[in-house]
């Protein structure tokens, strides 16, 4: 009964069905952090975890039907690891390369040309977490004076039962799409300690609806625009045809229009973790705090001038994750470019095996480095500096945000496209000439990247 419904309304909407199952289980969320509130918030662990469990195994069988035991197989693995290999490197090791192997091999084995919802989009997010568990749980055997901040925030003083890895695996707010959190954070939410009410649940309904009707929005931009800016429209003798300036501005539109499909989702989702009380993020100024599973800085993403701002506002936890499980640990490298460059490719890696992703990181690397060393330049400068300041800011800003999404759009064609053959295509067509431009307008006093920090 419902597969004909699903069919119709995909029809209706335009929208291939797995998106519209997808978007459908990450509305439903609303309905279980309810239900949780409702009825499950003063029940006890054992009853919350098998709920989460419970409903997110029903989400993964509703988009992906029997492949939802990839999943199980991963987490029920990680769980046997922590069990017995305990807290080593060994563990650690051997968790790291079973979770990216698997992954990787699911990638290999159902990848196509195109961008296809399966199994695999909700498994990278599940790799992270279950990785990111094996550090915790390694950490939680140090000293606490051998761990900085974050590590202390994440860090296991005990070993997690089965029920607890399951249900911080399947909660239905991350499960999907993300975002990223802590076994840690989830064990606080089972316990009743996520909200600005001790013993209540939280008052996080107002909070929730404020990013599920942003979330909407960005959705909406997205359902009008994308058909006017579709990806293989790239790949059409009417885009060669057009006009220089006509295809390099079509690049710039399409890459705006082309990430609110990522945004709608984050923010939406986000709003099932404030809901359900694992957003509360304690007390800053007097106000409650409601963005721990923040995943986009939408005003930030909007507003910036900088790519720096713009990758510090995109995809927040998935980057935070990087930082701390990735880059900061390989501080014994003794050089912080190279971990940079190890951080980028593992981030590579892990969203497939399409030469486009390795391209795409490798521009943002180089598009970071230049827009660095021209701060630093910039700031040097004190007739430059106090341009930057004067009433002709407004104008200049104007001009940069052009430039910034003008060939933001640029490393995003492979990201979407995937193979050689296609974003050589597109790039053939502009004549491979955003790539220097970008760079010239970066030491240009009106591109005024030093307005911001990165």
């Amino acid at each position: 009964m419902a597969a004909p419904l699903l069919e119709k309304l995909s029809e209706s909407l335009g929208s291939p069905e797995p998106a519209v199952r997808l978007i459908l289980s990450v509305l439903i969320g609303y309905v279980f952090a309810l239900v949780y509130r409702w009825f499950l918030f003063y029940q006890p662990a054992t009853v919350i975890h098998l709920f989460h469990i419970c409903s997110g195994l029903s989400l993964a069988a509703f988009n992906f039907g029997s492949q939802l035991y990839h999943s199980a197989t991963c987490v029920f693995v990680q769980f046997l690891m922590l069990r017995l290999m305990g807290r080593t490197v060994t563990a650690v090791l051997s968790s790291f390369t079973f979770q990216m192997l698997y992954l990787l091999s699911g990638y290999y084995y159902t990848a196509t040309e195109e961008y296809d919802i399966k199994w695999t989009m909700p498994h990278c997010v599940l790799t992270l977490k279950l990785v990111g568990l094996a550090f915790d749980f390694y950490d939680g055997g140090k000293e606490p004076s051998n761990l900085n901040p974050e590590q202390k925030k994440g860090a296991l003083a005990s070993v997690p039962t089965l029920l607890e890895v399951f249900g911080f695996s399947y909660f239905y707010g991350g499960f999907l799409v993300g975002p990223q959190f802590t076994l840690r954070s989830y064990q606080s939410l089972v316990a009743r300690e996520l909200t600005d009410c001790p013993g209540k649940p939280p008052n996080s309904v107002i909070p929730a609806l404020k990013r599920f009707a942003l979330g909407f929005l960005c959705l909406a931009i997205y359902a009008i625009f994308s058909p006017s800016y579709p990806d293989n429209y790239f790949l059409t003798d009417e885009y060669e045809a057009q006009p220089f300036w006509y295809r390099c501005v079509f690049i710039l539109l399409w890459g705006k229009v082309m990430l609110y499909k990522y945004v709608s989702c984050w923010v939406i989702a986000e709003g099932v973790c404030i809901l359900a009380g694992l957003g509360y993020n304690g007390v800053v100024d007097g106000e409650h705090q409601w963005d721990a599973c923040a995943n986009m800085r939408v005003w930030l993403f909007e507003t910036t001038p900088l790519f720096g701002g713009t990758i510090a506002s995109f995809n927040i936890n998935t980057n935070s994750w990087a930082a701390r499980h990735v880059f900061k640990r390989l501080k014994f490298l003794g050089n912080k470019t190279l971990s940079h460059v190890a951080t980028l490719f593992f981030l590579t890696i892990w969203h497939g095996l399409h030469s486009g992703y390795i391209l795409c990181f490798s521009m943002e690397f180089f598009i970071i480095t230049v827009e660095r060393q021209a701060q630093a330049l910039v700031r040097d400068s004190p007739l430059l500096t106090k341009l930057a300041n004067s009433h002709l800011y407004p104008l200049i800003y104007v001009v940069q945000q052009f430039i910034h999404w003008l060939f933001m759009g640029y490393p995003l064609v492979p990201f979407c496209l995937f193979t050689y053959d296609k974003w050589l295509k597109v790039y053939s067509s502009i004549y491979f000439c955003e790539r220097p431009e970008r760079e010239k307008a970066k030491l240009k006093p009106g591109s005024e990247p030093w307005k911001r920090s990165v």
